[in-house]
């Protein structure tokens, strides 16, 4: 940076010089005003060159933008001079008004001294500034933040730990307050400041500069530019042996870009963010956390692998192949399923699941945990024990015979005392990396592919039952999303949610808890997630149809709604067992909460309530109940209104079920009670 900024410096250096030896050769008559002229630009001179020794320290954004001001002054004032030389015509015309623009120079002058001075004092270091105000230079006259960002800026790059760390803190304050602000840091590079912060700092200075970096990301250009700057391998490495402290706040940031601009989502995974996640996920929620691995030869999913060692091989399903198969898994009730599932999935690692490994998560609102993540002032210093680090390399020789060939031991491990960290710092670290994988997963197969190779759905599963409020709603919400990108990929839909998956089965097992219970909070997400698997489900699954239908009766209309979404998902043409389903779905008692909702529920409700029952009609026409509850007087009412009729599909799905129905019952027959 040193020789750019010697370039910057080395015309207006030349201007000065020149002024100063013009200066002397003019009209008597301007003697006294150029001889002012000349003492100013001699001061300038000095202090350029003073920048030009210092050009190493000097801090580049502001130095480009004060010496291009400073170099159309000299080259007014130069100009100025010249027409003061001789007598010609030009000259005469000057005399007109000389004074007003020796005025006018000279004052340019002044404020050209200022912000050269002001740049050498925010470009010293602490000792050598020893804590003198800097105040405003005159070219921030009219945007005075652009010089305390400035100021903050250069601190990050010049001052100590502890001043560095409360720049970030400032520069944390200004992101929070205006968009434009947060635009402004970024441009006047203060990102790259805040990487080298969160490498280097103490704890609290690596969480005001995590924070930060999470704050500046709130549209696509910001973000994009902050993944150019380097933070996905800054965060990963923060993710694998930082303070727990520092990776909550890294956690919440991630979930913030990635939120703001799903194109990072890649860059994350490809620098390991996904499994390191996971692995903070998994602490103490799965045992052998640590031992998040995949095959280094051949790729298979860890329920593959558990399924493998319960049954001599994965179980490739084929929805068409539904019909016939037996009992699905999930419909065997017992009085404990978390705990049987939790110990299927590790009985190959000869373990079994204990207790006393969970952490007293505390119950807080989502909304109020996120603020205190992004928000909160974390000042407490972290100290390592020596007898903890002996403890943990310990344990890595254990582990490394294991892993040497086929296995690559990731995240978790190299996170020392961690076990050690107060319950409610747990807690959030679980918070924010469910949060975190929420956002990454959203609409990305690659993504969800390694989250559903991990250990992460049965993470979820567990943290959706027993973790605190704010875990609970981002697991749910995780696996909503994963649930949404399965159900447009085969073959993430068949490896991540096949029925013979211990897995997919807790995941099943606690959305249906939900469902069943029908007050959540996590209802409507629930719902949500349960619909996009509708394809997963075998014949002889029976638990699924009734607890959603009685959601359309009595309900809030975004749930009736939901549920109604869910339920076509069923019944559609798409699903290889809508005759199934649509048997189900009528065996509920759903054809008379359908009719309701089609007469006299909110239009967000009636169109999907309408389609629903035009599928079940399609699909089970010789159904007495539809007669008797007279679907084909609803159907003929339906086409007669024209808000249920705006789409032409929907209008042909009216026609084709009302076809369907006058086929197999007589319009003598519609009735009878």
């Amino acid at each position: 940076m040193g020789d750019i900024v010697k370039q910057i410096l080395a015309r207006p250096i030349q201007l000065a010089d020149q002024l100063t030896k013009l200066s002397d050769d003019v009209h008597i008559s301007f003697k006294t005003d150029c001889a002012d002229l000349k003492a100013k630009t001699e001061k300038l001179a000095g202090l350029l060159r003073q920048a030009a020794r210092a050009s190493n320290d000097l801090y580049e954004r502001p130095t480009r933008r004060i010496i291009d001001d400073t170099e159309q002054v000299l080259d007014k004032a130069l100009t100025l001079v010249l027409k003061c030389r001789g007598n010609s015509l030009l000259k005469r015309l000057f005399t007109i008004n000389p004074a007003a623009a020796f005025r006018k120079i000279l004052m340019q002058l002044e404020n050209s001294i200022g912000d050269v001075s002001w740049l050498l004092r925010v470009s010293a270091s602490a000792d050598d500034r020893d804590d003198e105000y800097l105040g405003l230079p005159p070219i921030a006259s009219n945007e005075p933040i652009l010089c305390l960002i400035w100021e903050q800026i250069a601190i990050l790059y010049t001052g100590s730990l502890e001043d560095r760390s409360d720049a970030a803190a400032s520069l944390v304050s200004l992101a929070r307050d205006n968009d434009r602000y947060g635009r402004l840091i970024i441009e006047e590079g203060g990102v790259p400041a805040l990487l080298k912060l969160a490498k280097e700092g103490r704890m609290e200075g690596q969480e005001n500069a995590a924070r930060a970096i999470g704050l500046l990301g709130r549209d696509p250009e910001s973000v994009e530019d902050i993944v150019n700057a380097g933070v996905c391998s800054v965060f990963a490495k923060i993710l694998k042996d930082g303070h727990m402290k520092v990776q909550v706040v890294v956690a919440w940031a991630v979930s913030e870009l990635a939120a703001n601009h799903s194109k990072c989502q890649d860059h994350f995974a490809q620098n390991n963010v996904i499994r390191l996640l996971v692995s903070h996920l998994a602490f103490e929620t799965v045992q052998e956390h640590s031992k998040y691995a995949i095959a280094s030869k051949q790729k298979m999913s860890i329920h593959s692998v558990v399924m493998a060692s319960n049954t001599g091989g994965p179980d490739e399903y084929d929805e068409k192949q539904a019909a016939n198969q037996i009992q699905h898994p999930v419909g065997d009730e017992t009085q404990n399923q978390m705990h049987n599932v939790v110990a299927n999935t590790i009985a190959m690692k000869g373990q079994t699941p204990s207790n006393s490994s969970k952490p007293p998560l505390q119950s807080q609102s989502a909304n109020h945990q996120a603020h205190n993540a992004m928000m909160g002032q974390n000042s407490a210093k972290h100290n390592q024990h020596s007898h903890h680090q002996h403890q943990h390399q310990q344990q890595q020789q254990q582990h490394q015979h294991h892993n040497h060939n086929s296995h690559i031991s990731l995240a978790g491990s190299s996170i020392k005392g961690r076990e050690f960290e107060d319950p409610a710092t747990k807690a959030q670290m679980k918070a924010m990396a469910a949060r975190a994988l929420w956002q990454l997963s959203k609409g990305n197969v690659g993504v969800c592919r390694s989250i559903t190779e991990s250990r992460a759905l049965l993470c979820f599963a567990i943290l959706i039952e027993k973790g605190a409020e704010d875990v609970q709603y981002y697991s749910a919400m995780a696996l909503m999303e994963i649930a949404a990108v399965a159900e447009e990929n085969a073959e993430l839909r068949r490896s991540a949610f096949k029925p013979t998956s211990p897995a997919a089965r807790a995941v099943v097992d606690q959305l249906l808890r939900i469902i069943e219970k029908g007050e959540s909070d996590l209802l409507g997400t629930c719902i949500k997630a349960i619909g996009s698997l509708a394809r997963t489900f075998r014949a002889t699954e029976t638990r699924i149809i009734s607890p959603l239908v009685k959601l359309l009766d009595e309900r809030e209309p975004e749930i009736s709604m939901e549920a109604t979404i869910a339920l076509n998902k069923f019944a559609c043409d798409e699903n290889f067992l809508h005759v199934n389903h649509s048997k189900a779905i009528i065996g509920a008692g759903g054809v008379k909460h359908l009719i309701q909702l089609v007469y006299f529920g909110e239009q967000m409700v009636q169109v999907p309530s309408l389609m629903l029952l035009c599928y079940v009609t399609m699909h089970v026409p010789d159904s007495d109940t539809l007669a008797q509850e007279e679907v084909l007087i609803v159907l003929e009412w339906s086409t007669k209104q024209a808000h249920l009729n705006e789409d032409p599909e929907i209008r042909e799905l009216i026609l084709e079920a009302k076809s369907r129905l006058e086929l197999y019952q007589s319009r003598g027959s519609r009735g009878f009670h």
